[in-house]
């Protein structure tokens, strides 16, 4: 016999916006809140990226820049929290600009959408794999420390969170949960070990005073190489989207997905600035630290193993690792669900496949979707010299930062354009909302446009010395993404692609167990 049971206020609101609960919804608040820590994973995008911001600007990138990219970020979270609270659905970014401007936006803001999240799971993992191959060899475990060890490593990092995801969504929420609290605990043990056992610590006046000029250009390259290391910030606050890719499986999603954005963003923002204030204290010589003889290309393992005794640097580097592995797989798991979410609506070449489910209620079919196309990103990685290698994994924190952004973007520009269409959920901004979308606005256009530019300075046109090696593919690769999904869509997506659709009535369905 089948046996009718109310429907919760969850599953409710999902009927209402066309959906039949089939993700299982286990997770707590804190589960919610937990997954968009992990991802951005202070101790991942704050310590491997950490290169990127010392390179270029120096420590007046961390001491200044955090705090300014911390800020502007929590605008745009904001921003979207409104958003993840009125439509608490997988398909989160896409499903609200679809639902504000039409199929055709609900198009791109999932295509940037899926792109950012493949590409930040590539970042995540390959930064990952750098410190993992560090600490094996620290333990005695000698598999070389040169990039193909790092790429044998990196493959093996996605077959793991790979397995670890298809397993089920409770052992999910239990291993997000614990990466939560390795995270707060792992950054106390850094800032205090940084502090008290390091050689030598900087003054004051060089953390925040201290310049590097990486641009080559003259009079104001300091303001550009200062703007260029903001990605290093940038990069690190990204994924908080998960909130509202796990709203299905979340309790209360309503108000949980919109406090886990915001709450990720403000802790991660504290905990990060001590984190990164205790590393670049202890540098023990910036020219050493940003030499790629000395430092292997990652500036933060020179300083730990330079300032520190072995067990400590050793112990600090593990912490770091075994969170970064935290990071990836935390991100296998937000972005298959948004790839779950948009294949349900037919937007996906092989739509069936990828939002099928397990016995165990888990698309298997996305999570190895999002983890070999993750791989197949960071294959150039292995095609350029391998001094240039680093620039490979610039290039996905760029593709990774401007695709994301520009998918939270598009639907906060459309809820400022088409705000009559708009009915909030129980957490909302009020008359803030238009402010606070500006200001949203002004800065993903703007972050956009900085990191397209290189990183490096022989990538400047008009430097000597110009090499492909060192430009910047980003904007490469955004132009093949922004041309194909437009190309597909006017030649034919605009036919079939009708934006999210109703798999329930307009009324709420009772839901049965047998």
């Amino acid at each position: 016999m089948t046996e009718t049971r109310p429907q919760s206020d969850d599953e409710r609101r999902l009927a209402e916006l066309g959906y039949k609960q089939e993700l299982a919804r286990s997770w707590s608040g804190f589960s919610n809140f937990a997954i968009s820590f992990t991802i951005v994973s202070i101790l991942t995008g704050g310590l491997a990226s950490y290169g990127i911001g010392l390179a270029n600007g120096g420590p007046i990138t961390m001491a200044w820049g955090w705090p300014l990219v911390s800020i502007m970020v929590l605008f745009v979270g904001l921003a979207m929290a409104e958003l993840a609270s009125a439509y608490p659905t997988s398909g989160g970014l896409y499903w609200w600009a679809a639902e504000l401007g039409g199929p055709v936006w609900g198009w791109f803001t999932g295509w940037f959408n899926l792109v950012g999240q493949i590409a930040v799971t590539a970042a995540i993992d390959y930064g990952a794999a750098i410190f993992t191959t560090v600490v094996l060899n620290v333990l005695d475990i000698h598999i070389g420390t040169d990039r193909n060890a790092i790429f044998e490593v990196f493959a093996g990092i996605l077959v793991l969170h790979a397995l670890l995801n298809i397993i089920g969504p409770h052992l999910s929420a239990v291993i997000n949960n614990v990466s939560a609290w390795w995270h707060v605990v792992g950054v106390a043990i850094f800032v205090l070990v940084l502090g008290i056992g390091a050689h030598h610590h900087q003054s004051v006046q060089f953390v925040f005073t201290k310049t590097v000029d990486n641009s080559a250009i003259g009079f104001g390259g300091i303001a550009v190489s200062f703007l260029l290391g903001l990605l290093h910030a940038q990069y690190t606050f990204t994924g908080y989207d998960a909130s509202a890719h796990m709203s299905e499986e979340t309790r209360d999603a309503a108000r949980m997905a919109a406090k886990g954005i915001i709450n990720t963003i403000v802790v991660s923002a504290v905990a990060g600035y001590l984190l990164i204030m205790a590393v670049t204290f202890a540098i023990p010589n910036l020219d050493d630290a940003l030499d790629p003889n000395k430092n292997s290309g990652y500036p933060v393992i020179y300083i730990l193993q330079n300032s520190l005794n072995s067990f400590w640097s050793g112990l600090l580097l593990v912490i770091a690792a075994v969170a970064q592995l935290f990071c990836g797989y935390a991100s296998v798991t937000a972005a298959s669900r948004m790839l779950f979410a948009f294949a349900r609506d037919g937007a996906v070449p092989g739509s069936r496949l990828w939002s099928k489910l397990s016995a165990r209620r888990v698309p298997v079919n996305a999570v190895l979707f999002i983890s070999v196309f993750a791989f197949i990103l960071l294959i150039p990685s292995m095609l350029v010299p391998a001094a240039d290698a680093p620039t490979a994994y610039a290039a996905a924190t760029s593709v990774a930062t401007i695709g994301l952004y520009i998918a939270y973007g598009i639907p906060i520009l459309l809820r400022q354009l088409y705000g009559s269409r708009f009915h909030t959920g129980p957490w909302q901004l009020g008359r803030w909302y238009r402010p606070i979308g500006v200001i949203s606005l002004i800065w993903i256009v703007f972050i956009s446009l900085l990191f397209i530019l290189p990183t490096d300075d022989h990538g400047y046109p008009w430097v000597d010395g110009f090499t492909w090696n060192a430009v910047n593919y980003a904007p490469i690769a955004l132009v093949v993404v922004v041309g194909g999904i437009t190309v597909w869509w006017l030649v034919s997506a605009h036919r079939w692609f009708t934006g999210p659709k109703r798999f329930v009535g307009e009324e709420p369905v009772e839901t049965g167990s047998s």
